[in-house]
């Protein structure tokens, strides 16, 4: 496998985002469903919120045994928002996760560092929409045909908020919050795109 291929991993098809000896890390090539981040309007991280028991229980429960052999678990980092130091919170073991905001901004999708270490002065929601891999951030909703804004498990201005990628690839450093929010219902239902590491 090589980096940007799409494999077909489960029942959906993934995105090869890097490679290291004999462990591939993927991510859904599209948002797989909407879901909050948190099923409590509280002060959260990553660590306890309800959409990562949800991916590493019931979402890791769907693939086959034999899938189930190839995911590895890994330790993850959360590191504090950069923007506001809101806190990231303990780390983590995943077999699946969200990717972090310098995953996002700095690694996996071009590095847009110089954007993410120094904010412009004011800079307090978008990160910059000029940002030319914005677009290597775009993903399609599964079976809508247009793009969506998903979550990633960094924290945004305040614990109750969490950053995600607008719809145009841009990110809400700022943060939506992780139940109530920009829907109309008053349900923030956000984009969920799992990553893994997959063994062989």
């Amino acid at each position: 496998m090589q980096i940007g291929d799409t494999i077909l991993f489960g029942n959906y098809d993934w995105r090869v985002l890097a490679v290291q000896d004999d462990s591939t890390l993927i991510i859904t090539d599209k948002i797989i469903m909407q879901r909050s981040y948190h099923n409590k309007y509280i002060d959260i991280t990553w660590a306890n919120c309800s959409l990562r028991e949800y991916l590493n229980i019931e979402f890791f429960d769907s693939f086959s045994e034999q899938d189930k052999q190839r995911i590895i678990p890994v330790l993850n980092q959360n590191p504090d928002n950069p923007w506001f130091g809101t806190i990231g919170g303990a780390e983590t073991e995943d077999k699946i996760f969200l990717l972090s905001l310098e995953e996002l901004a700095c690694k996996y999708f071009g590095d847009s560092s110089s954007l993410l270490y120094n904010p412009r002065k004011n800079q307090r929601y978008w990160y910059e929409r000029k940002d030319e891999n914005n677009s290597k951030r775009e993903a399609e909703l599964l079976d809508k045909g247009w793009n969506s804004w998903y979550w990633i498990r960094t924290p945004g201005r305040l614990s109750v908020k969490a950053v995600y990628v607008f719809h145009d690839g841009n990110i809400g450093i700022h943060g939506n919050n992780i139940l109530k929010g920009n829907i109309a219902d008053g349900f923030c239902a956000g984009g969920v795109r799992p990553a893994l590491w997959l063994k062989g």
